[in-house]
């Protein structure tokens, strides 16, 4: 039997990830859950978001599902700290990024498929009127380890990176600017990583029969790094004969998003870029509620989804929050390890539910959260997962 490492984390991941297992136990799927520490309890009382233990316990069991993360600048996760770990040297690091760059978890798959029916859909008014739904059917490969969010930045640089920095003819332009008055963040490409990410960009759309793979960059202005992603891509692209290679610069792919977002399949690009265009899709199906993800490695893998933690939330009982987006991280999970049945019957199950719509969350109702919300005619967390399990 698999054992699966369980990350509630902050907020509503102690309320969703729950919800998901019992649903995945309700389906079928056998398994082992431990549960590890992680998230903002653990940076207060130890100085550390991401304990070594549960490092540890991810490390030997190989498989996680992640529930949500509170994070804050560092300044404020200083002052929250124990009073006896105050001064101590103690710096805040996400301890999701830390899993990323700790496992090497450097493919991020963000799928952002409507469900039929859900009132939260994109819609698109017709010249005489009308509406229609188009069908969103995008998948977001994201670099997961690099880029701008590799964290190799400097408030106030020594004088050895201002040095290296102003070997760059560009850097004459911040030459008299005092380092005090300085941060820097560099963007940091790899062609190993970035042909790994492009490469399972074309090899998803190829199992998945999707018709084209789009590099969202921005090489006209980025043109070192965005210009070896999309160089890579034409490479690769060579490959994988009838599939549609596509580029389009991210600012103009965000005023696009809301035009025919029914022709984009799969979708490729730098971290942050594919930060940016997954939200952008997942707007389009629903929202947050409905966002799922995997983080995938050479021999582990993490999925969760991608709303925060929403700590105003987590209190309130009846939960209201909409616990799908966890659901799919965990079908996402399912897939990876081959458990296409029971993954295939979930996907059903809350397709019906969305799609018959007797029961809805108050994020598909349209109204305001809060502890009115049930009065108003909501959906609880648990009454939208009996649904599901009564549809399996």
């Amino acid at each position: 039997m698999r054992t699966i490492v369980a990350l509630p984390g902050d907020g509503i991941g102690k309320v969703v990830l729950p919800e998901s297992i019992r649903l995945l136990e309700a389906a079928g799927f056998k398994a082992n859950y431990v549960w590890g520490d992680i998230g903002w309890d653990f940076w207060c009382k130890e100085g550390n978001a991401l304990p070594k233990r549960t490092i540890d316990l991810i490390a030997e069991h190989k498989i996680a599902l992640f529930g949500a993360i509170t994070s804050k600048p560092n300044d404020e996760a200083k002052k929250e700290l124990d009073p006896a770990l105050q001064d101590k040297g103690f710096v805040y690091f996400s301890p999701i990024v830390g899993l990323r760059q700790h496992f090497n978890l450097d493919i991020c798959i963000r799928p952002c498929i409507s469900f039929k029916g859900n009132p939260l859909n994109f819609i698109r008014k017709n010249i005489d009127g009308t509406y229609d739904e188009p069908l969103v059917n995008t998948v977001i490969f994201r670099q997961n380890t690099e880029g701008l969010y590799a964290g190799v930045e400097w408030t106030n640089p020594s004088q050895q990176v201002r040095d290296a920095l102003e070997t760059h003819p560009k850097m004459k332009f911040f030459k008299d600017v005092p380092s005090n008055e300085m941060a820097v963040s560099t963007r940091i490409i790899t062609n190993k990583a970035a042909e790994r990410i492009i490469r399972a960009a074309f090899e998803h759309a190829k199992i998945f029969g999707y018709k084209n793979v789009t590099v969202c960059e921005k090489p006209n202005v980025l043109r070192e790094t965005s210009g070896m992603m999309l160089k890579l891509a034409k490479e690769i692209s060579k490959e994988y004969t009838g599939i549609a290679l596509w580029d389009t610069n991210i600012d103009a792919q965000m005023m696009w998003l809301t035009k025919n977002p029914e022709d984009y399949g799969v979708i490729v690009a730098e971290n942050m870029f594919g930060d940016i265009i997954s939200d952008g899709f997942a707007g389009l199906v629903g929202g947050l509620g409905f966002a799922c993800s995997a983080n995938i490695g050479e021999t582990v893998a993490v999925f969760e989804p991608t709303h925060g933690s929403a700590p105003k939330y987590e209190k309130l009982n009846p939960s209201i929050v909409n616990p799908i987006a966890m659901f799919m991280s965990a079908v996402m999970m399912l897939e990876h390890l081959g458990e296409n049945d029971i993954a295939s019957k979930i996907k059903s199950a809350i397709a019906q539910v969305v799609e018959e719509g007797k029961v809805r969350t108050y994020d598909m109702m349209k109204i305001r959260g809060g502890s009115e919300a049930i009065k108003n005619g909501a959906a609880s967390t648990q009454q939208l997962t009996d649904a599901v399990i009564a549809k399996l």
